[in-house]
C-alpha cells in the first residue's frame, strides 16, 4: 500500500517514513552510480498526474532538479516519465540523508510547490539503499 500524499503535505515532512538521520559521507561522484558498496542515500519519488499536465509538472521538476544540483552532497537526479502520461519518477542520489534533508528545506526549493500541487494528484517519496546490482557483465 502506497503512502502517497499531496505535494503541499510534502513540505511538512519530505521523508515521512524515514528512520533517523545518517552521518555517512562519500567522495563526490559526478554521475549516477547504482552500487551496493557505497553509503549514498537514494530517494525515489513517484508523482501521479493527469496526462495533460505531465509535461508541465516535469518542467517544474527539472527546474527544481537544477537547483538541487548546486546543493551540498548532491550526486545525481534522473527524471523518468511514464509513457501513459500518468506518472513521473524522480531518482535522486545524495551523499547522505542530512544534506538531502537540508536541500529539501531550502526556501528556494519550496517556492514552486504551490504550482506543482495544482499539476499533480499525489506524490510518494521514499528513501532507499541499494541492496543488489546485476548488470550485463554478471
Amino acid at each position: 500500500m502506497r503512502s502517497a500524499f499531496r505535494p503541499r503535505d510534502y513540505l511538512a515532512s519530505p521523508f515521512p517514513n524515514s528512520a533517523s538521520s545518517s552521518n555517512c559521507q562519500s567522495s563526490e561522484v559526478p554521475m549516477t552510480q547504482i552500487r551496493a558498496d557505497n553509503q549514498h542515500v537514494t530517494q525515489i519519488t513517484i508523482v501521479d498526474s493527469e496526462p495533460d499536465k505531465q509535461a508541465e509538472a516535469l518542467s517544474v521538476m527539472i527546474e527544481r532538479a537544477r537547483f538541487m544540483a548546486r546543493q551540498p552532497g548532491f550526486i545525481s537526479i534522473s527524471l523518468h516519465r511514464s509513457l501513459d502520461g500518468r506518472r513521473i519518477v524522480n531518482y535522486v542520489q545524495w551523499q547522505n540523508r542530512d544534506l538531502l534533508r537540508s536541500a529539501h528545506q531550502s526556501p528556494e526549493f519550496r517556492k514552486e510547490w504551490g504550482h506543482f500541487d495544482q499539476l499533480t494528484d499525489e506524490i510518494d517519496p521514499n528513501l532507499y539503499e541499494v541492496a543488489q546490482v546485476i548488470d550485463s557483465g554478471q
